[in-house]
């Protein structure tokens, strides 16, 4: 089958390159494999049954199940994953162009530009729940072994009970899909209608920067918060974005508030586990600079503001209470409510 996106992006190129970024990482033994292996296929179903009880949402039925990969196996997954997302829009690009491709230069940068910054994700992810997953892998969760034991060694961390505090995480991604199974849905319907909406018209890009520059010096600030890129977007793609955005929050707090409110009684040293992690986000100089470009610092608040709404709601009316964000697209928090929480919960519970 022929995919639009093959005809946007020079794949091949994206993984050759962003395998050079990404390199092997902490070399691991066999040996050290192995345990890696056994050790996730133990906690992960631990993990699993101590988060669905402490959230009330259940698996239905497709367990999660762990893959510790190699960063050239992580890249080649996410490469697959962001094929899948683009596709709509590369059908929309394509059909524009020329003889129904895109000039073979542009197709190589492109990919040296998404492989390069996979590759450089690829130093820093260690757990990840895909989404975009296709239905038969559904439950997958993906650990990547030499990022993990590199944090093990460095910090002297025990691999077991790190292990198991990475996949509380996760496997909290995972039950509120399951829980909310409309949820990957709107996701998509999100990405898709963003990509959807973007103009293709060099003559808009003029428009647009004309008009950002007028935001800029009227000292309108509607885009503190989201980064420059949000003055090129239109009051559409904004309203989508803050969405986005919204969503994610709620996802990665509920994950963070999940995994300490678990880890608290099963995991002796879960306090430092997420103090180290923090100061590994949160780098300075060259690299912190790089954090900020790639929105690594944006993810940072995400969690934190996601975690303080999720923290809040479940305080004033209970786990019970809070699982109704799970019901439907309309009990979602947007961005308003998740900075004043106390406001989706009179609109919500009402």
């Amino acid at each position: 089958m022929t995919f639009a996106a093959d005809r946007l992006i020079d794949w091949r190129t994206a993984h050759e390159v962003g395998r050079r970024v990404a390199g092997q990482g902490t070399p691991l033994s066999p040996l050290e494999r192995a345990r890696l292996v056994e050790d996730f296929a133990e906690v992960v179903p631990e993990a699993e049954r101590l988060v669905s009880e402490v959230t009330g949402l259940a698996p239905d039925g497709c367990r999660a199940r762990p893959w510790v990969m190699s960063r050239s196996q992580w890249l080649q997954a996410n490469l697959q994953a962001f094929q899948r997302v683009l596709e709509p829009f590369a059908r929309k690009v394509v059909s524009r162009s020329r003889g129904g491709t895109v000039a073979s230069l542009r197709r190589r940068v492109l990919a040296a530009q998404v492989g390069a910054l996979l590759g450089y994700l690829g130093h820093r992810v260690l757990g990840q729940y895909d989404v975009f997953l296709p239905p038969d892998d559904d439950g997958l969760i993906y650990f990547v072994g030499p990022n993990i034991a590199g944090v093990e060694r460095k910090y002297g961390f025990p691999p077991r009970d790190f292990r198991l505090w990475l996949s509380l995480h996760e496997v909290a991604h995972r039950l509120q899909f399951c829980g909310a199974p409309w949820l990957r849905g709107y996701l998509a319907g999100l990405l898709e209608a963003y990509l959807d909406s973007v103009e293709l018209d060099p003559g808009w890009l003029v428009q647009t920067l004309r008009r950002a520059l007028e935001e800029v010096r009227s000292g309108r600030g509607e885009y503190r918060g989201f980064g420059w890129a949000f003055l090129l977007m239109t009051r559409e793609q904004r309203e989508m974005v803050r969405r986005m955005q919204a969503l994610m929050s709620l996802l990665e707090g509920h994950g963070n508030f999940v995994m300490d409110g678990v880890s608290r009684e099963r995991v002796p040293r879960a306090e430092e586990f997420r103090r180290r992690l923090h100061e590994r986000r949160m780098k300075g100089g060259v690299e912190g600079a790089l954090h900020r470009a790639i929105g690594f610092d944006a993810k940072v608040r995400q969690y934190s503001l996601g975690e303080r709404f999720v923290s809040w709601v479940v305080e004033r009316v209970g786990m019970a209470g809070f699982n109704r964000v799970w019901e439907r697209p309309e009990n979602l928090p947007s961005m308003e409510e998740i900075a004043r929480p106390e406001a989706w919960v009179a609109r919500v519970l009402a």
